[in-house]
């Protein structure tokens, strides 16, 4: 069963959905058992960054996440959470990744919205996606290039993609939302 974690974020029903049109049995929960004994994990998400952080330690599922082994995937805010710390609401976040989540300079309009591209991908969660595919983002912040950059967009900057660490895979981009690319993506994590 892959595990879609419920936590005051929205978004979680089309993930849900597009798992579902690959032929995968998945579940939102909040539940902690439900979620440690998944076969994999999903941590999707679009809201606050402080409010959905508040949501998962009131529920001591800040540190099982953290602590999953099997493979995990954060999306969009499920990403953001998953890094060190977030503008948005200078909130302490999960810590998996050593970024830091930074607010767009508006310098152009804010929030990102729409289709853009990724390159430099170098992972495979991305396999068998060409380089300049466009993909879906929905965001105001961003998370800095790293070691753990496995894919680059740029709007505004350059920042990162994607993330990968361990077993944790990260996306800023909504692949449930990104068409045929981003079933591929999906795919990719879910046959881990």
């Amino acid at each position: 069963m892959i595990a879609i974690i419920k936590y005051n974020a929205g978004n979680t029903k089309s993930v849900l959905n597009a798992v579902t049109r690959l032929g995968y049995e998945a579940e939102i929960t909040d539940d902690f058992e439900k979620i440690k004994n998944a076969e994999k994990v999903i941590f999707p998400g679009v809201g606050h960054a402080a409010s959905a952080m508040k949501y998962l330690k009131e529920r001591g599922l800040d540190q099982l996440i953290k602590n999953l082994k099997q493979p995990t995937l954060g999306i969009c805010l499920g990403q953001q959470l998953m890094c060190e710390f977030s503008e948005e609401g200078n909130t302490e976040c999960i810590g998996i990744f050593p970024v830091q989540v930074k607010l767009f300079p508006p310098t152009e309009i804010v929030p990102q919205m729409g289709w853009n591209n990724i390159y430099d991908l170098k992972n495979s969660l991305l396999k068998n996606v060409d380089e300049d595919s466009d993909i879906y983002y929905v965001h105001s912040y961003y998370c800095e290039l790293s070691e753990y950059t496995i894919a680059k967009t740029d709007y505004i900057l350059e920042y990162s993609a994607a993330l990968q660490k361990d077993n944790f895979y990260a996306t800023q981009f909504h692949p449930e939302k990104s068409a045929g690319i981003g079933e591929r993506i999906l795919q990719n994590f879910l046959s881990l």
